[in-house]
């Protein structure tokens, strides 16, 4: 990771730190939003630089930039960005710490601010987290769905998920949950291009291999599909078959799948302990099938929060997402 950014402070004009400032694609990057809009602000409501530093690429300062956080701050809590852009403009420009050298700790610049523009708090966390979580909180699609990409880009499936993801779903749960249920709309949001981004990134689905294929299912009554769906893409991205049932399947409806599918390895979600079912998992892990005596059964995880506290007697309980990966993996025979 720092060998790219090393890479690309040498360029010119793709968005990195040069000297005299910051171009336009760094500093849509911090600010969480596409180029485009950076560039329509500039040229839509004058919250452009206040001056050119040589050559034809634009570089914003510290100033500039602390105008354009204003504007981010006051567009989340859903003023018109005609208004937010006067009040941006129009406020007493404070001064500026210039912006932090690319070398040293890489969360130095990100201990500097706690809060994603409008009271979200992130604590430390990757500078992404900031963006995608301003984006979210605007409810602005293309940014949303930019940054998200670029994170799995940069990071891979499982270090996006864990390490940008995560962290900002929380913090949006948290919000809602202390903010009498106002930030419902911000969670649904960034959970759907979540999704959308997940499905994006992965690979073409894997063929069967026989023997080989990995079913993951939430429990009956559990309808919290996003981690399912990440270890989905995860498990594709290192060409294990997998088959995803999504949510609240039913009892029935699993057990027919396992029969039909013959898995190398199954997957249980539970969320809550109110839908983790112990009596379920035990079903499926004793589930037999192939001819007489060379019958054969899946390995049996049971993933997510939900099942904290009940341990099933022989299944694996993977801690994470990394570790869920890894358990699957090696359960497919290769």
């Amino acid at each position: 990771m720092g060998t790219r950014r090393a890479h690309g402070e040498q360029r010119s004009g793709d968005g990195d730190q040069q000297e005299g400032g910051l171009t336009t694609g760094e500093v849509a990057r911090r600010l969480g939003v596409a180029p485009t809009t950076v560039r329509t602000w500039d040229r839509r409501y004058g919250l452009g630089p206040d001056a050119h530093t040589g050559g034809r690429h634009r570089r914003w300062t510290a100033a500039d930039v602390a105008k354009l956080e204003r504007m981010c701050a006051l567009t989340a809590t859903g003023l018109p960005p005609a208004e937010a852009a006067r009040l941006a403009r129009s406020e007493e420009p404070t001064t500026a710490a210039p912006f932090p050298r690319a070398a040293g700790s890489p969360r130095a610049s990100t201990r500097r601010r706690c809060r994603a523009g409008s009271g979200l708090q992130l604590g430390d966390v990757r500078q992404e987290c900031r963006g995608v979580a301003r984006a979210a909180l605007r409810l602005d699609a293309a940014a949303l769905e930019e940054l998200l990409l670029a994170a799995i880009a940069e990071h891979g499936l499982v270090a996006a998920w864990t390490e940008v993801i995560v962290p900002t779903l929380q913090a949006v749960g948290r919000k809602w949950e202390t903010s009498g249920e106002k930030y419902v709309e911000v969670e649904h949001f960034l959970s759907w291009h979540v999704s959308g981004a997940l499905r994006r990134a992965t690979p073409r689905t894997v063929a069967d291999r026989p023997g080989a294929t990995v079913v993951l299912a939430c429990v009956p009554g559990e309808n919290h599909t996003l981690p399912l769906e990440v270890l989905s893409a995860a498990l594709a991205e290192r060409g294990v078959p997998v088959r995803m049932f999504g949510g609240a399947l039913p009892v029935e409806s699993l057990v027919a799948a396992v029969r039909r599918t013959g898995p190398a390895a199954v997957g249980l979600w539970a969320q809550s302990r109110t839908t983790a079912s112990r009596p379920l998992a035990q079903h499926v892990a004793v589930m037999e099938w192939g001819v007489r005596g060379a019958r054969r059964g899946p390995v049996v995880l049971t993933l997510g929060p939900g099942w904290a506290g009940q341990a099933v007697a022989g299944l694996a309980r993977p801690s994470g997402l990394a570790e869920a990966v890894a358990a699957l993996e090696s359960a497919v025979p290769s």
